[in-house]
Formats: structure tokens, sequence, C-alpha cells
């Protein structure tokens, strides 16, 4: 299994996205996304938020909230457990990063956005303020079949 973060970082009613168009074989591949990434051996949630957003975007954060938890379930890849955040807090300068072209973009934009179909749910549920929350998201290929909130199915 793998254990990620993601981050959504707040500004003028944007967020900063990362689309994913320079690393090759990159199951993220022309997606919009956060930023984050993998955790490392004895990273805690926040350990591992703060050091991916710093090397992705040369952000450190100030100010940011745990918001849910993810689990990605699908015939392609192997499970995934990620710990979703917002952030409204920093400082630095953003530079250029690895693995794609950073931008901000207006959170009512988004949806026009090739996004994966889960990360709409999580997205909106991030907009409506929703209290913690626990999403399941199951994919069969690039399709989600299957989505959970907090124990219940829901249609999307």
């Amino acid at each position: 299994m793998q254990l990620t973060t993601l981050c959504y970082i707040e500004q003028d009613d944007c967020y900063l996205m990362l689309h994913r168009v320079k690393k090759s074989n990159d199951m993220n591949h022309d997606k919009w996304l956060g930023v984050g990434g993998h955790f490392e051996a004895g990273e805690s949630p926040e350990d591992c938020l703060l050091r991916e957003v710093q090397e992705e975007t040369g952000l450190t954060l100030t100010a940011w909230r745990f918001r849910g938890i993810v689990t990605f379930d699908s015939d392609c890849y192997e499970t995934e457990y990620m710990c979703l955040y917002t952030a409204d807090g920093f400082t630095g300068s953003l530079t250029d990063c690895a693995e794609g072209v950073l931008e901000w973009v207006p959170k009512g934009q988004i949806e026009k956005l090739p996004v994966w179909e889960g990360d709409r749910i999580f997205l909106q549920l991030l907009q409506q303020e929703a209290p913690f929350f626990s999403l399941k998201l199951t994919y069969q290929g690039e399709q989600l079949v299957c989505a959970v909130l907090d124990g219940r199915k829901i249609d999307w």
C-alpha cells in the first residue's frame, strides 16, 4: 500500500494546481492536482506535507488544515491512503516543478480541467467546508465505479 499527502494551497479564491505534464510514465499525466507525494521512512503526515510542498513549489507552509483521508482502490494500482490538506498560509516564492506546471486556478474553473473523477468529489467537500471525512474511491482503470463517504455509498 502507498501512503501519500495532497495539499490544495489557497490564495485569492484560487488553488495552486499542478498540471502533470513533465514526468514520463506518470499515472497522473495531463491531470491537474494539488501538490504532495509519498511518505518517506519515519515521516508523519505533516512532515510529508511540508517536505513535498517545499520540494514541488518552493513554498514553506505556515498554516494548514488536515481535511480528510482518501482511500484509492484500483484494479490497476496498489491501494493508496492519502492525507488531504488545505493551506492558506505560506512564505517564499514559487519555483519550477520537475513534475509539471504550477498555476493558480480560480476555484470556479477547476471543474473545466482534466482531473480524476473522484477528485471532483473531495474538491466539492473542501468547497463545502465539510468536517473531517473519510472517502473511499474505487476505480476500474480510469473509471470511478464506487464512492463511499464516511462509510456510506454516495452518488456522484
